[in-house]
């Protein structure tokens, strides 16, 4: 892995998960609402999935839903942390979501949710996942994306700033979702679809926020993070700063998590094609009801077209 993949200490990231591992289920709300969304979306796809894989399974919690989902037979929860693997019911791999041991095209179905946002290398992870999927195998993940936990980063960078004249990575960086239809394109995937959903909690303090982060085991795990603790003076200035600009009625604090599902399939010859360019049988002028113009036509200022 070249260090420009290397943003987390991911051995740091799954010691923490296992420390937390006990209390993994006084914290997995928002896990518990991704994996309601992802089997509402798969109950709508009839078909049979012989084998599925709950690809970081966390406690389990998604792999349990899986198991109850009519068509999903076989569901293999897979994680790099010992101890929230061990709280998984069924066949079970202690493995890292980067370094998949599975044979090609051996799965029908991965799954995972809110795993894939930390590992080094998304790029490699998506092509393995592609390739241990059958043909016309399907790929449905959730992971964070870009505004989450804005409000937490913003604060952080500003007191950090103000006080100590520069500021380090203490918030995850997430992927936009505009660039994941891409990345599943470049991965050898076929019919990829992304889309974005905001949740916002609330808590009655920031430390609250942090506290949880920490009990979920997501606390700063970056390479380039300042190894020294925030210095008091700094955390008491980002609280301020944190209710000061996002600050609710009630005194209460919003974060914000944006939650992007990928939906995508192992390519196969039965799978809609796109049409070949000038295959089409309507203009798409008589369509939209304009004039039609060439693509070297100039509109000039004042234009009543432009």
């Amino acid at each position: 892995m070249t260090p420009d993949h290397d943003i987390f200490d991911r051995r740091l990231l799954i010691a923490r998960r296992n420390r937390v591992a006990e209390g993994a289920a006084d914290h997995d709300f928002l896990l518990a609402r991704v994996a309601d969304d992802l089997m509402e979306r798969l109950s709508a796809i009839k078909r049979r999935f012989p084998v599925a894989l709950n690809l970081g399974a966390h406690h389990g919690l998604l792999g349990r839903r899986l198991r109850q989902l009519p068509g999903v037979e076989m569901v293999i929860d897979l994680d790099p942390a010992a101890r929230l693997l061990a709280q998984c019911a069924g066949p079970r791999v202690q493995a890292d979501e980067e370094a998949l041991p599975f044979a090609d095209q051996s799965l029908d179905l991965v799954v995972s949710g809110l795993a894939l946002h930390v590992v080094n290398d998304l790029p490699g992870t998506l092509v393995q996942v592609r390739r241990a999927l059958k043909p016309d195998g399907l790929l449905l993940a959730a992971m964070l994306g870009g505004t989450t936990l804005h409000e937490l980063r913003t604060a952080l960078l500003a007191a950090e700033e103000e006080l100590e004249g520069g500021a380090s990575p203490r918030v995850a960086p997430f992927a936009d979702v505009r660039d994941l239809g891409a990345l599943l394109q470049r991965a050898g995937f076929a019919l990829p679809v992304a889309d974005a959903e905001t949740v916002t909690v609330t808590y009655a303090h920031p430390l609250a926020l942090m506290r949880e982060l920490r009990a979920m085991g997501a606390a700063n795990a970056l390479r380039q993070r300042r190894k020294a603790p925030l210095r008091r003076a700094t955390l008491a200035r980002a609280l301020e700063i944190y209710a000061e600009r996002f600050g609710l009625a009630g005194g209460r604090i919003p974060a914000t998590f944006e939650i992007m599902t990928l939906t995508a399939w192992a390519p196969h010859e039965s799978q809609q094609k796109p049409l070949q360019p000038g295959s089409a049988k309507v203009r798409l002028a008589d369509v939209l009801g304009t004039e039609e113009q060439s693509a070297g036509e100039r509109t000039k200022p004042g234009d009543p077209r432009r």
